[in-house]
């Protein structure tokens, strides 16, 4: 049976100026990708295997034992239906939809440890049992004490010649492993993170291969202590856990050795670089880009669309009340958001394609691409969270009441992408890191250096321009150039405050912890450029035709345009812009936003995204959210039951609510002094032996009805 679209909906994308099926192929890759990605959507979201009661109205302990399930058969069904490598996040991602999965950790980190950091003997030997999740894994790195910094972590892996083993302790309550996804109840092995020893001598951080359950009953092995952390803010369907170590013994062969080595002697072989441990989480960073990315196009998607349907107040009187998007406001709430998802969406695309390719040199053994790849990773993945984590808030609110509602898809999303902002590396430490990268750069260039990559603007500070000089602000040349300009100003004020820290006599730590509001300044106006100039670039790919040239350039425009409002101060400090090429960018945004508000359902419906996948009221393709929301909200366990039908159930719960008939007259009393009218349907007598209690039930006439209940409980 057709579904029957919402009028306002049908009409919006009856007058967009694209057909949205063009940006689709562009943001998947072309036709047939997008036919891949549909097909293994179709399977998932149409396998009843799958179908299961609303998430929100389970217990935590339902939410994961569900998902784990669902999870573990995921695996199974995609080896049934030959699903390659490739197109496997299709899949994965039409079961899971936006909410984590319970064996994430084990496809996210697990395995590509595995891959990147295990000799082939390793991988011979664990590899295939992990691939077939007869081992199931965990990264084991953060620790109640220790996030970030791994250089503090305290668990310590001491190399024993005489037994060829590491003994693995928890030294501290706070070296206890806190955080990491599935280690509570699911996983049976980790590659824990741990302090290595040598004789007494530490060597830093390592990654071993242990084993934490049994692989026959799962229980913990011995001298290991493992569980849940408990509730979280969000995450509800993973078992984060904690683990402690106690004189555990593991062989030798068990510390990942494709990098470092340990010989029978004790013998340490130190890695060709310190960055190559960090091939993971420069894996994972780059797909926190792409996480940030979906988050804020699924978030914009619910919101625009909802703000179509959704119609409220009179513009002019006497006339029907606007939808909510028309009031421009709205638009500029929501449409630099929307932007800004195309944004990150490209530079995703474009950071993993920086990562394979600098994986493949590394791999012949050039590891020169290292410290760029792990800048870039770090500041695109804290300015991408970042901007998610606002965006994703924004469009909540600007979905008013509703948007508060579970039913909305918008506060799970919002809680199980929020942590994106702090796992992987803090966001400000992130920053500080590729400001690291950023002053290392700079300091060659002020050496002659040739640069190249994504400082290659560092070479030289662009002159300030001539007063009076104007510019086209909608021209992204030139708004390149300014983001450009603006990064490289930064980063040499960054550099000059650093060095007069120095001068005044503080030492190198020191300094830099007093410049670390420049420094971090400076990371995020250089990952904002990148950004911007990788959109403007994407845009001259000569297959896109003239009508998606045209509102992709838009959007462009937008982006670049609202970030440079934004950040204002920044451009007219030094004078490269002026307050009057400022207002000119001021106005620019709300032309832009009048020229989109006709294609902004076709540019959400773009995304592509299923309602499966959505999973929200609001955000529903066909827009009919209010009678959906209404059998949405019958559905809660709360209206399965008349609670007074409950007995005794019932009995107890209202036992904290009982009202002392000695002190019935004084209630009764206040309330009639008031204009309530109090009728006491049942009393019983009270007497000094014995305490009698009251059902009683007060009723006030007029506009509202007061209901007191005491239970009838002899005491």
């Amino acid at each position: 049976m057709a579904t029957t679209v919402n009028p306002d909906l049908r009409k919006e994308r009856e007058n967009a100026s694209f057909v949205p099926e063009k940006i689709t192929n562009f943001l998947y890759g072309g036709p047939e990708r997008v036919q891949k990605k549909r097909e293994l959507a179709s399977l998932a979201l149409n396998d009843p295997d799958y179908h299961h009661e609303d998430l929100n109205f389970m217990s935590r302990e339902q939410q994961y034992e569900t998902c784990l399930k669902k999870s573990l058969l995921m695996t199974t069904k995609i080896k049934q239906l030959k699903i390659d490598a490739v197109d496997e996040h299709f899949y994965r991602s039409a079961v899971t939809g936006p909410s984590p999965d319970p064996l994430g950790l084990h496809v996210g980190m697990f395995l590509p440890t595995l891959y990147g950091q295990a000799t082939q003997e390793q991988k011979e030997k664990w590899l295939n049992l992990a691939e077939n999740y007869v081992i199931i894994g965990t990264y084991a790195q953060t620790e109640m004490g220790h996030g970030t910094f791994l250089r503090g972590l305290e668990t310590t892996a001491t190399f024993d010649p005489k037994t060829q083993e590491f003994i693995l302790n928890t030294p501290t309550l706070t070296a206890s492993k806190w955080w990491p996804g599935g280690l509570g109840k699911t996983s049976n092995y980790c590659v824990l993170m741990a302090q290595l020893y040598i004789q007494g001598k530490s060597y830093g951080p390592h990654p071993f291969m242990v084993q934490i359950r049994s692989l026959q009953d799962h229980k913990p092995l011995p001298g290991v202590t493992v569980g849940d952390i408990g509730p979280k803010f969000g995450y509800d369907v993973i078992d984060n856990g904690f683990l402690a170590l106690r004189n555990v013994r593991i062989p030798r062969e068990n510390m990942l050795m494709k990098h470092s080595k340990v010989a029978p002697d004790g013998t340490y072989v130190k890695p060709p670089s310190s960055k190559l441990a960090y091939g993971t989480m420069v894996f994972v960073r780059a797909t926190i880009v792409n996480d940030s990315a979906m988050a804020l196009s699924i978030a914009t998607t619910i919101a625009i669309r909802y703000s179509c349907v959704r119609r409220q107040s009179e513009m002019k009187p006497g006339h029907p009340e606007p939808q909510v998007l028309d009031y421009v406001t709205q638009q500029y709430k929501l449409f630099p958001y929307l932007a800004a998802a195309y944004a990150f969406w490209l530079t995703g695309q474009t950071m993993m394609s920086v990562y394979m390719t600098s994986s493949s040199r590394i791999s012949k053994g050039d590891i020169s691409v290292l410290p760029e790849l792990h800048a870039l990773s770090a500041g695109l993945k804290a300015l991408s969270s970042w901007v998610a984590n606002v965006g994703m808030e924004e469009c909540r609110l600007a979905c008013g009441g509703h948007g508060y509602s579970h039913a909305s898809g918008l506060p799970r999303l919002y809680a199980n992408l929020t942590p994106g902002a702090t796992y992987e590396g803090e966001n400000t430490v992130m920053m500080l890191q590729t400001a690291r990268y950023l002053m290392k750069s700079y300091n060659q260039s002020l050496q002659g250096e040739k640069l190249a990559g994504s400082v290659a603007y560092l070479s030289g500070v662009q002159p300030v321009p001539a007063a009076g000089r104007t510019r086209n602000m909608l021209d992204l040349g030139a708004l390149c150039d300014a983001f450009r300009h603006r990064a490289a100003r930064l980063v040499h004020e960054a550099a000059m405050q650093l060095r007069n820290e120095r001068q005044a006599g503080k030492d190198q730590p020191d300094a830099w912890n007093a410049a670390s509001v420049d420094l971090v300044k400076a990371a995020m106006a250089h990952s904002q450029y990148f950004v911007v100039k990788n959109f403007a670039e994407r845009l001259t790919d000569s297959r896109l035709d003239s009508s998606i040239s045209a509102v992709l350039t838009r959007l462009c425009q937008l982006h670049a345009l609202h970030g440079l409002v934004t950040n204002s101060g920044d451009f007219l400090e030094d004078g490269y812009l002026t307050g009057s090429d400022i207002r000119q960018a001021r106005r620019h945004i709300n032309a832009l936003m009048a020229k989109l508000r006709p294609d902004a359902v076709a540019l959400v419906d773009a995304f592509d995204f299923p309602d499966g996948i959505l999973n929200s009221i609001l955000g529903r393709y066909d827009g009919n959210v209010y009678q959906h929301l209404l059998e949405w909200a019958k559905a809660s366990p709360l209206n399965k039951n008349d609670l007074a039908a409950r007995g005794s159930n019932y009995e107890g719960l209202m036992k904290r609510h009982k009202i002392h008939t000695k002190n019935l007259e004084s209630v009764t009393e206040a309330l009639r002094s008031h204009g309530v009218e109090v009728k006491v349907i049942q009393k019983h007598e009270y007497t000094p032996e014995k305490v009698n209690w009251a059902d009683v039930i007060m009723s006030a006439g007029g506009d509202g009805t007061f209901l007191m209940a005491a239970s009838h409980i002899l005491t």
